[in-house]
């Protein structure tokens, strides 16, 4: 099952605290909005999950 991180653009202000958690899937536009790069990979499910709960306007998911 493939795993992906989703955005709740409504509740999003691009803190960009998930690009820090999650460099290796999220990277930032230019004006600090998260762009989902990849999938969640198994090793990658442990930072994804701290990175939705870090989410200060919870606007992140992982749905699959």
């Amino acid at each position: 099952m493939t795993r992906q991180l989703r955005v709740d653009w409504p509740a999003c202000q691009a803190r960009g605290l998930c690009h820090e958690l999650l460099p290796e899937i999220v990277d930032l536009d230019e004006w600090g909005y998260p762009i989902v790069t990849g999938p969640v990979t198994d090793d990658l499910r442990g930072d994804a999950a701290t990175a939705v709960r870090a989410c200060p306007r919870l606007a992140l998911r992982v749905v699959g």
